[in-house]
């Protein structure tokens, strides 16, 4: 196991709520190509999608896996700084559980976090879902913000629950650390989110129009849970492109007809002089790595 300073973490209480689906006054979105298209979206308990499910292909746009959660606190003082808190602190692999109603002490795993409508989602097993409602509260055991590599100084890692790191187990090349993904994406797709001040929340997309491109990096079977490394892309302050840059992060919504937008990526580690090695492995899904599904 590689040298971090988990020992110095603190883990801290946040929760939110099953947040509802929500609709456009307008309805319709409107394609890359000019379409007006009617699809679900974001929000809500996603029954039949989770991750490990593929990202592409389905008649969506933006939609979330498994449960879409939100904080809804509103002190008047600070607006939205609770909902921001939960978005921030929350990391992917951080253990959640339901407070209230009839799934009351199920538990789950956090597998996302989605920028714009600031959604952190939550994977449950299917038994769970069907028991749960929207409004049911559930409690994330927030930890891993602050998680650094001893030995590693120019890698930065975020978004990460230190137990979910070792698990994903990176190995050691020299000064470089060799991380698994499944596909190598290249910074030119990089859509909806670049130029964000901050990656500790939120997420950004990878664009799929261009189907030359989506053939030359086997981006048509991306997976909803699948670590990917972004090339020429350094988030160590930000979303900027940065050439010889690596960050890698985790597909966390469904394709999109919207231009520009695409599978959202959370980001999880960033080096900007490329100390992170790329390693392909069909295998490098959270679902896979945390066995969070037997059926696939």
């Amino acid at each position: 196991m590689l040298k971090t300073n988990v020992d110095k973490l603190v883990k801290i209480s946040v929760f939110g709520e099953v947040a509802s689906p929500i609709s456009g006054r307008g309805v319709y979105n409107i394609s890359a190509q000019g379409t007006p298209m009617v699809l679900p979206g974001v929000g809500g308990i996603t029954y039949n999608v989770r991750v490990g499910d593929l990202a592409c292909g389905w008649e969506a746009d933006h939609v979330e896996p498994g449960v879409s959660v939100e904080n809804k606190e509103n002190d008047p003082r600070f607006g939205q700084a609770a909902n921001a808190a939960f978005n921030v602190l929350s990391c992917v692999g951080n253990e959640a559980a339901v407070a209230t109603g009839d799934a009351k002490g199920a538990k789950g795993v956090v597998v996302g976090k989605h920028g714009g409508i600031e959604h952190v989602m939550v994977d449950f097993q299917p038994e769970t879902l069907e028991k749960l409602m929207l409004g049911d509260k559930v409690l994330v055991k927030a930890f891993g913000i602050g998680l650094k590599l001893s030995d590693f100084p120019d890698i930065k890692v975020m978004n990460m629950d230190p137990h979910f790191f070792d698990a994903l187990d990176p190995k050691p090349n020299g000064d470089k650390l060799e991380v698994p993904v499944t596909h190598i994406v290249p910074a030119a797709t990089m859509g909806s989110g670049l130029g964000a001040n901050q990656t500790y929340s939120g997420d950004y997309d990878i664009q799929l129009f261009d189907e030359s491109t989506r053939k030359q990096y086997g981006l048509d079977d991306l997976r909803l849970g699948d670590l990917v490394a972004i090339l020429d892309a350094d988030h160590s302050y930000g979303r900027i492109y940065k050439q010889g840059a690596v960050s890698v992060g985790i597909v966390v919504h469904t394709n999109c007809i919207t231009a520009g937008h695409g599978p959202g990526v959370t980001t999880l580690m960033t080096s900007p002089s490329g100390k992170i090695i790329p390693k392909v492995d069909a295998n490098a899904n959270i679902s896979s790595i945390l066995k969070l599904r037997t059926d696939i």
